[in-house]
């Protein structure tokens, strides 16, 4: 069993909003680690939050 669709839209509350950026963007990043292992892939990936915030990721040979 898979889980359910949800639908995309932008989430009001500003608390609830953050708490999943923060988790989105962790998954993100470990996504783009484990196809840059897997893949042997060059992998760069650049996320702005909300507050302006810069997060990265890059892998180098």
């Amino acid at each position: 069993m898979g889980r359910g669709k949800i639908e995309i839209k932008r989430i009001e509350n500003t608390t609830n909003r953050q708490v999943t950026f923060c988790k989105r963007r962790n998954g993100l990043l470990k996504k783009a680690y484990e196809l840059s292992i897997l893949c042997d892939a060059e992998v760069a990936l650049i996320v702005f939050s909300s507050r302006g915030r810069l997060y990265e990721y890059s892998n180098n040979k």
